[in-house]
Protein backbone atom coordinates (compact mmCIF):
# COMPACT_ATOMS: atom_id res chain seq x y z
CA UNK A 1 0.00 0.00 0.00
CA UNK A 2 1.40 3.15 -1.13
CA UNK A 3 -0.32 6.74 0.23
CA UNK A 4 -0.90 8.83 -2.44
CA UNK A 5 0.92 11.60 -1.22
CA UNK A 6 4.20 9.76 -1.22
CA UNK A 7 6.78 10.08 -4.15
CA UNK A 8 7.54 7.23 -5.81
CA UNK A 9 10.85 7.69 -8.63
CA UNK A 10 9.31 5.34 -11.80
CA UNK A 11 13.26 3.90 -11.36
CA UNK A 12 12.73 2.25 -7.94
CA UNK A 13 11.90 -1.20 -7.45
CA UNK A 14 9.35 -2.11 -4.62
CA UNK A 15 7.91 -4.86 -3.67
CA UNK A 16 4.40 -5.49 -4.10
CA UNK A 17 3.35 -5.95 0.09
CA UNK A 18 5.91 -2.73 0.37
CA UNK A 19 3.37 -0.06 2.78
CA UNK A 20 4.62 3.63 1.97
CA UNK A 21 3.15 6.04 4.38
CA UNK A 22 2.02 9.95 3.41
CA UNK A 23 4.75 12.64 2.41
CA UNK A 24 7.66 10.00 2.12
CA UNK A 25 10.32 9.97 -1.04
CA UNK A 26 11.73 7.32 -2.23
CA UNK A 27 14.13 8.00 -5.09
CA UNK A 28 15.62 6.07 -8.31
CA UNK A 29 18.01 3.25 -7.86
CA UNK A 30 16.11 1.99 -4.71
CA UNK A 31 14.84 -1.69 -3.89
CA UNK A 32 12.64 -2.48 -1.03
CA UNK A 33 11.82 -6.05 -0.11
CA UNK A 34 8.96 -7.70 0.97
CA UNK A 35 6.51 -6.37 4.00
CA UNK A 36 8.97 -3.58 4.62
CA UNK A 37 7.13 -0.73 6.08
CA UNK A 38 8.46 2.88 5.20
CA UNK A 39 6.22 5.23 7.68
CA UNK A 40 5.18 8.93 6.89
CA UNK A 41 7.54 11.13 5.99
CA UNK A 42 11.07 9.13 5.49
CA UNK A 43 13.09 9.69 2.59
CA UNK A 44 15.35 7.03 1.02
CA UNK A 45 17.57 7.86 -1.56
CA UNK A 46 19.59 5.06 -4.45
CA UNK A 47 21.52 3.44 -4.81
CA UNK A 48 19.85 1.51 -1.90
CA UNK A 49 18.73 -1.96 -1.81
CA UNK A 50 16.66 -2.48 1.27
CA UNK A 51 15.55 -6.33 2.40
CA UNK A 52 12.44 -8.00 4.01
CA UNK A 53 10.78 -6.92 6.75
CA UNK A 54 12.67 -3.99 7.94
CA UNK A 55 10.60 -1.24 9.27
CA UNK A 56 12.16 2.85 8.89
CA UNK A 57 10.13 5.78 11.21
CA UNK A 58 9.35 8.87 10.37
CA UNK A 59 11.89 11.27 8.84
CA UNK A 60 14.73 8.64 8.86
CA UNK A 61 16.54 9.40 5.83
CA UNK A 62 18.03 6.68 4.22
CA UNK A 63 20.78 6.32 1.65
CA UNK A 64 21.69 9.98 0.69
CA UNK A 65 24.91 11.07 -0.42
CA UNK A 66 28.30 10.69 2.03
CA UNK A 67 28.87 13.18 4.54
CA UNK A 68 32.92 13.54 2.73
CA UNK A 69 34.37 16.49 1.37
CA UNK A 70 36.30 13.92 -0.58
CA UNK A 71 32.67 12.07 -2.34
CA UNK A 72 32.77 14.17 -5.52
CA UNK A 73 29.24 12.40 -7.07
CA UNK A 74 30.85 8.21 -8.20
CA UNK A 75 28.64 5.84 -7.95
CA UNK A 76 28.39 3.66 -4.41
CA UNK A 77 25.72 1.93 -2.44
CA UNK A 78 24.12 0.89 0.37
CA UNK A 79 22.67 -2.36 1.58
CA UNK A 80 20.46 -3.27 4.51
CA UNK A 81 19.16 -6.39 4.99
CA UNK A 82 16.12 -8.05 7.05
CA UNK A 83 14.15 -7.53 9.68
CA UNK A 84 16.07 -4.11 11.03
CA UNK A 85 13.99 -1.27 13.25
CA UNK A 86 15.24 2.26 11.81
CA UNK A 87 14.03 4.50 14.26
CA UNK A 88 12.87 8.37 13.81
CA UNK A 89 15.41 10.80 11.99
CA UNK A 90 18.55 8.02 11.66
CA UNK A 91 20.78 8.78 9.06
CA UNK A 92 22.79 5.91 6.88
CA UNK A 93 24.65 7.10 4.53
CA UNK A 94 26.33 5.40 0.88
CA UNK A 95 30.02 4.89 0.65
CA UNK A 96 32.74 6.51 -1.09
CA UNK A 97 34.80 5.19 -3.30
CA UNK A 98 38.11 5.27 -1.25
CA UNK A 99 36.48 3.38 1.56
CA UNK A 100 34.89 0.60 -1.02
CA UNK A 101 32.04 1.97 -2.56
CA UNK A 102 29.37 0.69 0.29
CA UNK A 103 27.95 0.96 3.43
CA UNK A 104 25.97 -2.19 4.89
CA UNK A 105 23.72 -2.98 7.70
CA UNK A 106 22.98 -6.35 8.31
CA UNK A 107 19.81 -7.84 9.87
CA UNK A 108 17.76 -7.55 13.19
CA UNK A 109 19.39 -4.29 14.10
CA UNK A 110 17.94 -2.03 16.54
CA UNK A 111 18.76 1.48 15.68
CA UNK A 112 17.36 4.18 17.60
CA UNK A 113 16.51 7.75 17.30
CA UNK A 114 19.01 9.63 15.93
CA UNK A 115 21.51 7.64 15.30
CA UNK A 116 23.71 8.21 12.58
CA UNK A 117 25.83 5.67 10.53
CA UNK A 118 28.32 7.38 8.53
CA UNK A 119 29.75 5.90 4.97
CA UNK A 120 31.55 2.98 4.53
CA UNK A 121 30.40 1.56 7.87
CA UNK A 122 29.63 -2.22 7.82
CA UNK A 123 26.95 -3.01 10.97
CA UNK A 124 26.78 -6.58 11.78
CA UNK A 125 23.44 -8.15 12.93
CA UNK A 126 21.40 -8.21 15.81
CA UNK A 127 23.42 -4.65 16.67
CA UNK A 128 21.69 -2.14 19.18
CA UNK A 129 22.38 1.62 18.88
CA UNK A 130 20.80 3.52 21.70
CA UNK A 131 19.36 7.26 20.71
CA UNK A 132 22.19 9.72 19.10
CA UNK A 133 24.69 7.28 19.11
CA UNK A 134 27.00 7.68 15.88
CA UNK A 135 29.14 6.42 13.80
CA UNK A 136 32.30 7.64 11.53
CA UNK A 137 33.36 7.01 8.06
CA UNK A 138 34.91 3.11 7.98
CA UNK A 139 33.57 1.79 11.00
CA UNK A 140 32.72 -1.78 11.50
CA UNK A 141 30.40 -3.01 14.29
CA UNK A 142 30.49 -6.86 14.67
CA UNK A 143 27.46 -8.88 16.19
CA UNK A 144 25.68 -8.35 19.18
CA UNK A 145 27.30 -5.09 20.03
CA UNK A 146 25.41 -2.95 21.73
CA UNK A 147 26.29 1.22 21.67
CA UNK A 148 25.02 3.60 24.25
CA UNK A 149 23.10 6.62 23.61
CA UNK A 150 24.95 9.69 22.55
CA UNK A 151 28.29 7.60 22.04
CA UNK A 152 31.03 8.76 19.02
CA UNK A 153 32.98 6.31 17.82
CA UNK A 154 35.57 7.51 15.31
CA UNK A 155 36.63 6.43 12.04
CA UNK A 156 38.12 3.61 11.28
CA UNK A 157 37.38 2.26 14.40
CA UNK A 158 35.82 -1.68 15.00
CA UNK A 159 33.52 -2.68 17.95
CA UNK A 160 33.97 -6.57 18.70
CA UNK A 161 31.39 -9.22 18.94
CA UNK A 162 28.94 -9.34 22.09
CA UNK A 163 30.82 -5.89 23.50
CA UNK A 164 28.59 -2.85 24.99
CA UNK A 165 29.32 0.73 24.72
CA UNK A 166 28.25 2.95 27.69
CA UNK A 167 26.31 6.04 27.13
CA UNK A 168 28.28 9.21 26.30
CA UNK A 169 31.14 7.70 25.62
CA UNK A 170 34.10 8.62 23.16
CA UNK A 171 35.48 5.68 21.14
CA UNK A 172 38.64 6.60 19.37
CA UNK A 173 40.19 2.76 19.72
CA UNK A 174 38.86 -0.56 18.94
CA UNK A 175 37.03 -2.32 21.12
CA UNK A 176 37.59 -5.95 21.89
CA UNK A 177 34.62 -8.92 21.62
CA UNK A 178 32.88 -9.70 25.00
CA UNK A 179 34.17 -6.42 26.63
CA UNK A 180 32.15 -3.03 28.37
CA UNK A 181 34.13 0.32 27.81
CA UNK A 182 32.86 3.79 29.14
CA UNK A 183 34.25 7.32 29.54
CA UNK A 184 35.51 9.81 27.02
CA UNK A 185 38.05 8.50 26.23
CA UNK A 186 36.47 4.84 26.73
CA UNK A 187 37.93 2.84 28.99
CA UNK A 188 37.66 -1.25 29.25
CA UNK A 189 35.79 -2.31 32.30
CA UNK A 190 36.20 -6.05 31.81
CA UNK A 191 33.58 -8.39 30.56
CA UNK A 192 30.28 -7.83 29.46
CA UNK A 193 28.92 -10.59 31.49
CA UNK A 194 25.13 -9.59 31.65
CA UNK A 195 25.52 -9.56 27.65
CA UNK A 196 27.38 -13.25 27.06
CA UNK A 197 24.98 -14.83 29.82
CA UNK A 198 21.69 -13.67 27.70
CA UNK A 199 23.27 -15.26 24.25
CA UNK A 200 24.02 -18.17 25.74
CA UNK A 201 27.72 -18.81 26.97
CA UNK A 202 28.06 -21.09 29.47
CA UNK A 203 29.54 -20.30 33.57
CA UNK A 204 32.83 -21.97 32.20
CA UNK A 205 33.33 -20.40 28.69
CA UNK A 206 32.15 -16.67 30.68
CA UNK A 207 35.32 -18.21 33.36
CA UNK A 208 37.31 -18.64 30.39
CA UNK A 209 36.91 -15.60 28.82
CA UNK A 210 37.76 -13.48 32.06
CA UNK A 211 41.11 -15.40 32.10
CA UNK A 212 41.61 -14.24 28.55
CA UNK A 213 41.06 -10.78 29.43
CA UNK A 214 43.39 -11.04 32.44
CA UNK A 215 46.54 -12.29 30.57
CA UNK A 216 45.67 -9.94 27.76
CA UNK A 217 44.87 -6.62 29.75
CA UNK A 218 46.31 -7.49 33.75
CA UNK A 219 49.89 -9.53 33.31
CA UNK A 220 52.06 -7.05 32.25
CA UNK A 221 53.11 -8.95 29.00
CA UNK A 222 53.52 -6.93 25.14
CA UNK A 223 50.27 -7.70 23.12
CA UNK A 224 52.71 -10.16 21.16
CA UNK A 225 53.78 -12.45 24.07
CA UNK A 226 49.94 -12.15 25.11
CA UNK A 227 48.64 -13.42 22.05
CA UNK A 228 51.52 -15.68 22.61
CA UNK A 229 50.31 -17.15 25.88
CA UNK A 230 46.22 -16.85 24.98
CA UNK A 231 47.28 -19.45 21.97
CA UNK A 232 48.80 -21.98 24.67
CA UNK A 233 46.42 -21.49 27.58
CA UNK A 234 43.07 -21.60 25.12
CA UNK A 235 44.47 -23.60 22.20
CA UNK A 236 40.74 -25.46 20.90
CA UNK A 237 38.43 -22.24 22.36
CA UNK A 238 36.99 -20.78 19.25
CA UNK A 239 34.73 -17.91 21.39
CA UNK A 240 38.88 -17.10 22.46
CA UNK A 241 40.32 -17.62 18.86
CA UNK A 242 37.57 -14.76 18.21
CA UNK A 243 39.06 -12.24 20.94
CA UNK A 244 42.78 -13.69 19.39
CA UNK A 245 41.95 -12.73 16.14
CA UNK A 246 40.14 -9.12 16.90
CA UNK A 247 43.57 -8.21 19.11
CA UNK A 248 45.84 -9.57 16.31
CA UNK A 249 44.23 -7.34 13.38
CA UNK A 250 43.90 -4.22 15.69
CA UNK A 251 45.54 -1.04 13.46
CA UNK A 252 44.06 1.81 16.48
CA UNK A 253 45.21 -0.52 18.98
CA UNK A 254 42.06 -1.51 21.38
CA UNK A 255 40.59 0.34 24.74
CA UNK A 256 42.61 -0.04 27.89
Amino acid sequence: MIHPSAIIDPKAQLDSTVIVGPYSFIGAGVEIGPHTEIKHHAVIEGPTKIGANNTIFPFASIGLEPQDKKFHGESSTLEIGDDNTIREYVTINRGTESGGGFTRVGDRNWIMAYCHIAHDCIVGNDVTMSNGATLGGHITIYDFATIGGLTGIHQFCRVGEYSIIGGQSMVTQDVVPYAMVAGNHAKNAGINYIGVERRGFTPAQINEINQAFKIFFKSGLTKNNAIIKLRETFPNQEYIRIFIDFVETSERGVCR
